[in-house]
């Protein structure tokens, strides 16, 4: 199944998703980009870099990170979001797809959660491992994914799988195929939270291709596809969710979607 992508759309390799089953050409894709990643409202980081720094470095510099899209002005970007699920996650486990800094999931676990940060960069968990050992958080785990068989390691009762933003750079059916094999670490009763854009940001940017949008709203990023409550629940099928919040926030640049398994 294509998902109806256009051929001009298609994700930029040959033979196609079909041939990578485990997704791995696409892993390597997107890790080409994502061991920059968003640090501010408006920064990008090098996670190599910060690898560089002392350990006071390091923690001074992620603080002002949180601080940048967390607190003040930026409480509409993240902070609301993070006070909502600071007791919801307390003495929960959480798998956060496609960590980067951790600006979320740090937060939770120093709230009481129990983390897997899993990311396609390993320079992105060795800051967040750092940034754990520093803040004394030890319920937490991290998992490389070099491909989908990375989680099979992974245990299979989390009571959420949290993707900040991480869900939509890749196309659907690349996106589909991930989620699929994610599932089988959320049962029923989990949750299924996600940030993404929505088709409003979309049309406001110029209904350009995905390739496109992907460099002019994450700096280089390979595809950019909004998303909205029917094309995710069309990557967890057969797999049903109800829904506890889906709403566009922040001037419809974002979205955002709380969906509890059913079945």
């Amino acid at each position: 199944m294509r998902w109806g992508l256009k051929k001009e759309a298609a994700w930029p390799f040959e033979p196609g998703v079909g041939a990578d089953e485990h997704l791995r050409e696409s892993l390597r894709i997107l890790r080409t980009k994502w061991g920059e990643v968003p640090a501010g409202e408006v920064t990008r980081v090098v996670s190599e870099d910060l690898l560089k720094l002392s350990d006071d470095e390091l923690l001074r510099a992620w603080t002002e990170f949180y601080n940048d899209t967390s607190a003040g002005k930026a409480y509409s970007v993240r902070g609301w979001y993070q006070i909502l699920y600071k007791d919801i996650f307390h003495g929960k486990k959480v798998m956060d797809i496609g960590a980067g800094l951790g600006i979320d999931t740090i937060f939770y676990a120093e709230h009481g959660a129990e983390v897997t940060f899993v990311d396609v960069a390993q320079s992105n968990l060795k800051v967040i491992q750092r940034l754990c050992k520093i803040k004394g958080l030890t319920r937490v785990w991290f998992c490389f994914l070099e491909d989908l068989r990375a989680l099979e390691q992974l245990p299979s009762d989390y009571d959420a799988i949290y993707g900040c933003g991480s869900l939509i750079h890749a196309p659907l059916e690349v996106i589909r195929i991930e989620a699929q094999e994610l599932l089988r670490h959320l049962p029923v009763g989990g949750r299924w939270i996600e940030l993404g854009y929505p088709r409003e940001r979309w049309v406001r940017d110029g209904r350009m291709s995905f390739r496109e949008w992907g460099r002019k709203t994450d700096g280089g990023a390979p595809w950019v596809e909004w998303h909205d409550l029917a094309k995710i629940k069309a990557a967890l099928a057969p797999a049903i969710f109800d829904v506890v919040l889906a709403l566009n926030f922040h001037k419809d640049d974002f979205n955002w979607f709380d969906l509890i398994r059913r079945a």
